[in-house]
């Protein structure tokens, strides 16, 4: 059982992840930013001038907490799409491709077909054996 842990913290697989976790958290915030920044507030714009935002106000007593506000799942969702985008482009394409890489690397290659000559030697060979047999 220890082989197997030391074997997944000696190449780097640790360091690497918490490079990534690092990376993504920082991402992640620039992300959120953006789309609270930027994105909610076009999406609060289609509800209209003096609107708190896109989305429904339930009762009439005017309570922040009762408003279900569409806007921010709009937001979230988008956050969402941009977030696996960029892991996709970024990391799961560029590691598959590698993957394939080395894979195709690590094959051996076929063995090279046999020339005429051989292939006609082997037919005569073959035709022998039979008038012999």
């Amino acid at each position: 059982m220890l082989q197997g842990f030391r074997a997944f913290i000696m190449p780097g697989n640790v360091v690497d992840l918490a490079v990534a976790v690092v990376i993504g958290a920082a991402f992640g915030s620039v992300v959120t930013t953006f789309t609270n920044k930027i994105i909610q507030p076009l999406i609060a714009a289609v509800g209209g001038a003096g609107s708190i935002g896109l989305g429904v106000q339930l009762g009439t007593s005017g309570n922040a907490k009762t408003f279900i506000d569409i806007g921010a799942l709009i937001s979230a969702m988008i956050n969402f799409l941009i977030v696996a985008a960029v892991v996709y482009f970024l990391i799961v394409l560029p590691m598959t491709k590698l993957a394939e890489r080395r894979q195709a690397a690590a094959a051996p290659p076929p063995p090279p077909a046999p020339s005429e000559d051989v292939v006609l030697l082997t037919q005569i060979r073959d035709l022998l054996r039979e008038r012999a047999g």
